[in-house]
This record gives structure tokens, C-alpha cells and sequence, in this order.
């Protein structure tokens, strides 16, 4: 995507529009570029107000180019809701937000994830249940996506980071802040490892208390399950939970004691349907999905589990060990342009594909 598409929806992000009207006007008039450039009938036409045509064209220029400035920078990126790399999952849920600041490695916004959230006041029992899962999860392969809050999110992230695993944070600032700062090393350590963190919000946006539920969206858009693992009856978490309930994604709570008022909300989670679990395996089973063995110290190529989903033993078998491009894999394989880049994209962190110029090739081991 070129600058002048990104300045258009820098401008639209800027002007804090809501989803559902961006969406319904990028339908009508089918592109930014056309609905910044329409008519007045037109504007009319499609519910779009003075006001909000005002709000559109009079965003500080400034702004804009700060932000392209800003991606100008090594690991910095802006993903538009239209650009190849946009996370499916994100964009089929019902509020997607129009832009996405990115620090980090973007590829991994495609991996499958796992959510993990709670209390910013957990127990230490609720710390180590945060920590434990996410290594386990991480370790098997999926990205863990957490909100970067003290607590159990960052348990969550410093779990992944301990397995050598991929972890994605949320932030509810711009991300010219860091908040709490108690974890700048936390954000750093992320993105070194193969992580990212992402916010929809403009860079200078400060902490603000209506931000974080808006953030609480883009978690569970993001994931394909959301664990709660301590909570109490009114929490973000909860409301990240009812987000992935809407979005049709899998709840998993950890129970606790009845005298605990942190359990309480994974309680009352399980008693509206979620699903009750005891280790990261009842996670893994739910979802269908079954570790495979890392890259060992010496680079060995692990082997293909054979629990391993099919769509992903589909893939490598329509492959060949000389270059097979990306288009020819989508079409053999029936699948999306973005099913088939995730799947690859995981494969390839487990060391079974590699990416090479013009595709990518079949690693021996995996026959």
C-alpha cells in the first residue's frame, strides 16, 4: 500500500469514526480513495453527516506525517483494514479497527492465537497459572495475545517469552507511550523475541480508562480462544470474553475456590457456557491442535506430528522439496490467500517449511 492510501486512512483512524459507518461507507463507495473524494450527493447518499465530512478533511496534517515518519522505521508498520497483511481474524469480526500500528514482527498477527487475561490483582496462584499456561501454549506453537497489563497479562507474556515462544500485546496507548512503564523491559523483550505490539490508537494517544475496552476487542478478535484465568464479576475481562463470544471464539476459564472473589467471574464465565479447564492440554484438545517438536540447538528439522490438523499436512503435502510459489499452494489447496499464508507461516516457524525467493520449499525431514 503506498502513502497516499495510508494517509487517507491515517486521516480516517485520526477521525475516530466508528467501524460500522467506515465500513458501511467503504462499501458504497468502494475505496478510501472515492469515499474522501465523493460528492455531496453521494456523501448523502451514504448517511455521511457535515460534520463527519468536516472531521475527515480537517485532521492535522501533522499527525499524518508523523505517523509515516514513524513507519519509516525499522520494525514499525501500519496495516490498513484493505492490506494483504491485515489479520483475517481481526477483519471478520463486527467493529474491526481501521488501522493497525505495528512494533515488531507483523507475520505473527496471522499465527493462530490464544488470549490469555485476568486480573491486574491476581493471586500468586492466578501469576503462575498465567505463566504455566502461556509457556504450554507457546511451546505447542500458538501465539499467546495478552493486553499488556500488570497481572496475569503480563505473566501471560512473560510465559510465552520464557518458552522462546511468540507473544502479541495489545496496548490501549499510542504506542509513543509505555504503559505502566513498569513494563518497558517486557515491551522490548517482546519484539526482540519474534513478537509484536499493536494498538489502533494514533501514536501520541495517552492512557485513558475509555481506551482499554476498546482494546479488549482487538484481543479477542485476534485470537481463536480467550482463557480467563482470574476475574472478578465486573472486569475487562469479562468484557474481552463477551467480545469473543460475539466474534463466535471459544472461552476457557480456570476455576477457583468459592471464597475467592477473583473466581468469581471465571464462574460465573463457566456457569454462560465457557468451557471449565485444568491445563493447557484441555486447551489444546478443545482446539484440535497438537504440538510439534521445536527446532533443536543443533538446527535439526523436527519431524511432522502426526496429530498435527490436516489442513496443515495438506499444505506441505501438495509442496514440493524444489520451489513451490504461493499461488500454485492457494489454488491446490482450495484454500484462502490468508488461510494458506498462516498455515505457511506456522509451518515455517516450526522449521517443516522455508520461505525463499518467489515461494518456498519443503524441508526434507518432513516427507
Amino acid at each position: 500500500m503506498n502513502q497516499i492510501q495510508l494517509a487517507y486512512w491515517l486521516a480516517l483512524n485520526e477521525a475516530h469514526v466508528p467501524p460500522q459507518k467506515w465500513l458501511m461507507w467503504l462499501d458504497y463507495f468502494g475505496g478510501i480513495h472515492a469515499l474522501f473524494h465523493a460528492m455531496a450527493d453521494h456523501r448523502q447518499a451514504a448517511g455521511m453527516k457535515e460534520e463527519e465530512r468536516k472531521r475527515l478533511l480537517h485532521v492535522d496534517k501533522r499527525l499524518i506525517e508523523k505517523s509515516l515518519t514513524w513507519a519509516d522505521q525499522t520494525d514499525c508498520h501500519l496495516i490498513a483494514y484493505t492490506a494483504e497483511d491485515y489479520p483475517q481474524q481481526l477483519k471478520e469480526t463486527a467493529a474491526p479497527p481501521a488501522l493497525l500500528y505495528v512494533r515488531g514482527a507483523k507475520k505473527v498477527l496471522s499465527m493462530l492465537q490464544l488470549a490469555i487475561v485476568g486480573s491486574r490483582r491476581a493471586t500468586t496462584p492466578g501469576l503462575k497459572n498465567a505463566e504455566s499456561f502461556a509457556c504450554a501454549l507457546a511451546e505447542a506453537g500458538i501465539a499467546v495475545t495478552s493486553g499488556l497489563a500488570l497481572g496475569v497479562d503480563g505473566a501471560a507474556h512473560r510465559g510465552a517469552l520464557r518458552a522462546k515462544g511468540v507473544t502479541i500485546g495489545v496496548a490501549g496507548t499510542g504506542l509513543a507511550h509505555i504503559y505502566p512503564a513498569a513494563h518497558r523491559s517486557l515491551f522490548a523483550d517482546i519484539v526482540d523475541q519474534g513478537g509484536a505490539i499493536i494498538t489502533e490508537f494514533p501514536l501520541s494517544t495517552p492512557p485513558h480508562p475509555r481506551n482499554f475496552p476498546r482494546r479488549n476487542r482487538i484481543i479477542a478478535g485476534l485470537s481463536h480462544g480467550v482463557l480467563v484465568v482470574e476475574a472478578a464479576l465486573k472486569s475487562g475481562s469479562l468484557v474481552t470474553a463477551r467480545h469473543a463470544v460475539e466474534a463466535g471464539r471459544d472461552v476457557f476459564a480456570i476455576p477457583g475456590s468459592i471464597h475467592q472473589p477473583l473466581a468469581k467471574g471465571c464462574h460465573y464465565l463457566i456457569q454462560q457456557g465457557a468451557k471449565l479447564v485444568e491445563s493447557a492440554q484441555d486447551i489444546l484438545d478443545e482446539m484440535a491442535f497438537s504440538p510439534v517438536n521445536k527446532i533443536s540447538s543443533r538446527g535439526e528439522t523436527p519431524p511432522l506430528s502426526v496429530d498435527f490438523p490436516i489442513e496443515y499436512k495438506y499444505i506441505l503435502d501438495i509442496m514440493h522439496d524444489a520451489l513451490t510459489p504461493l499461488d500454485v499452494i492457494i489454488v491446490r489447496s482450495g484454500l484462502t490467500a490468508s488461510e494458506v499464508s498462516s498455515i505457511l507461516l506456522t509451518l515455517e516457524l516450526h522449521g517443516l517449511v522455508q520461505s525463499i525467493p518467489g515461494g518456498y520449499v519443503r524441508l526434507a525431514a518432513t516427507k
